[in-house]
């Protein structure tokens, strides 16, 4: 099994595995310096991973600082962003409900979409977009318009790739059947298997890649968490007080499989899902240039199938206590 690169999708890009996820560096985790934050994000182009963001992360602040750290280099960077989450308060939009105890406002109209991605390349001061995500599907607009724009958009040279962000297998078939969908990014990851009951084996019969978002659980999976305050993970129902201990309890014994494999637990919740096939990408994210490569050393552990068959026997799916975004 082929773990550093692959490509994306049928006929996409053969890039990295391990990307690098930017929200981490907008403040949902807390406070940032700015040279720290592209810093991280010049190693991760540097690296040749895919960097994701979107521009509803810090209110477009997120992008605006991709578009600094790859200034001069921007053909060595691969970037994709999402749009549909509304975040100025003057457009308009449709509530979604989150199992996270809020709603968000959606708006995926063509024209909004349009709008959106101007407005995300300006601040990545590109003239393209690698790999395009509706954010969310609008409880409003059919996914079949949203995507129509979305291919116009990639006809007209402003995007190469279209992607889907939290979206179910028959959102996926009808997004798929206006035009080739080459990745679907969902949270994916030893404490939340969901997309194993359908949504995997329907990416897999259309030939499109699956994106794994918060692979490492939001942290939880890298060893132990210390949530300080203006740490999103506050509203996160997994993280509260006694769902944080009983999940504890529950994945503890992965700590000790990490070290049987004499490597650290983010490695090998990162290895289980690389080897869950060739056609998955996760992108964890980081504020330390020295976890960066320890995330990226982890397209080359080889998990042999006694201790792939421990982990899974430890974390089934369900496995995990508290409520999920989608």
């Amino acid at each position: 099994m082929k773990h550093n690169s692959a490509s994306l999708g049928k006929n996409g890009p053969s890039i990295p595995r391990v990307g690098f996820g930017a929200m981490t560096l907008d403040g949902l985790y807390g406070a940032v310096e700015e040279d720290t934050a592209v810093g991280v994000l010049r190693h991760a182009v540097e690296s040749g991973l895919m960097i994701d963001t979107a521009d509803a992360y810090g209110g477009g602040e997120n992008e605006r600082r991709i578009g600094r750290a790859v200034s001069g280099n921007r053909e060595s960077a691969f970037i994709a962003t999402k749009f549909g989450i509304v975040f100025d308060e003057n457009e308009t939009g449709a509530e979604l409900p989150t199992g996270w105890g809020f709603s968000l406002n959606i708006n995926g109209t063509p024209e909004y979409m349009r709008q959106a991605l101007d407005a995300s390349l300006q601040r990545l001061q590109t003239d393209y977009v690698d790999l395009y995500y509706a954010h969310f599907p609008s409880p409003q607009t059919p996914i079949e318009d949203t995507v129509g724009a979305m291919a116009d958009a990639l006809r007209a040279g402003k995007v190469r790739h279209i992607g889907l962000s939290n979206v179910n297998a028959g959102q996926v078939r009808r997004a798929h059947a206006v035009h080739p969908v080459a990745a679907v990014q969902y949270e994916y990851s030893l404490w939340r298997r969901e997309a194993e009951a359908e949504l995997l084996s329907v990416l897999r019969e259309l030939g499109i890649a699956l994106v794994a978002w918060s692979p490492l659980g939001a942290g939880f999976l890298a060893g132990d968490v210390n949530i300080g305050e203006g740490d999103f993970r506050n509203n996160i129902p997994r993280f509260s007080a006694q769902n944080l201990s009983a999940n504890r309890d529950r994945f503890a014994p992965l700590a000790g499989i990490a070290e049987q494999c004499g490597i650290t637990p983010a490695q090998l919740a990162l290895a289980w899902l690389l080897h869950q096939g060739d056609d998955i990408f996760v992108i964890p994210g980081t504020r330390k240039t020295r976890r960066l490569d320890e995330n990226v050393a982890a397209a080359d552990i080889r998990l042999d199938a006694q201790t792939l068959a421990q982990v899974d026997d430890v974390c089934r799916a369900g496995s995990a206590v508290g409520g999920t975004l989608v």
